[in-house]
């Protein structure tokens, strides 16, 4: 049975770990192989807890099994500007991340999870919140359009450094938007 439950400073390498497999195999196609390939559980872990309780950010972990262990997480806070977390607008709400271990995809923890981040949200005081897509991620732009988002008409580019140097790779996004009542 799915559980779900905040963060903990314990958690942060499963779920640096679970981070790296999500992209690696949710963005295979979409982000360049040597991005995907080059990315590091250590490195995401580091940041991960610089981040841990020193932030208005809040992220939801879902367990399962007898060890409970880590199957999905998501990370929501109020909106940023430009994807900014220094500039943020306290009015409205954002879902900036959900991410699942590659092999619970379709398994309904995400919609679990979802659900928990939106209630969470709600919880706060936000009747608004957003989130950025890559344009190519069908699947993930199914899933929200599923639990009732929709393209607002914005539009950015998510810009991808290649560690084999030269200008970074820009990848369209589209913001999706829908309100808690």
């Amino acid at each position: 049975m799915v559980s779900i439950r905040s963060e903990t400073l314990a958690d942060i390498p499963e779920i640096a770990a679970l981070h790296v497999r999500a992209w690696q195999v949710g963005y295979a196609g979409i982000i360049p192989a040597e991005v995907l390939d080059a990315l590091d559980a250590g490195q995401r872990a580091a940041k991960r807890r610089e981040w841990h309780g020193a932030t208005q950010f809040h992220t939801l972990v879902a367990t399962d099994g007898p060890d409970d262990a880590i199957v999905g997480f998501a990370t929501v806070g109020p909106y940023r500007h430009q994807q900014d977390r220094t500039n943020v607008d306290p009015t409205i709400g954002e879902l900036l991340a959900i991410y699942l271990d590659p092999e619970r995809v379709g398994t309904g923890v995400g919609r679990a999870l979802l659900a928990a981040a939106l209630d969470d949200l709600r919880e706060s005081g936000y009747d608004e919140v957003r989130l950025w897509v890559l344009d190519a991620n069908t699947r993930a732009r199914r899933f929200y359009e599923a639990a009732g988002f929709r393209p607002d008409g914005e539009r950015a580019a998510y810009a991808v450094n290649l560690r084999s140097g030269g200008d970074p790779v820009l990848l369209p996004e589209l913001r999706y938007a829908r309100r808690l009542d």
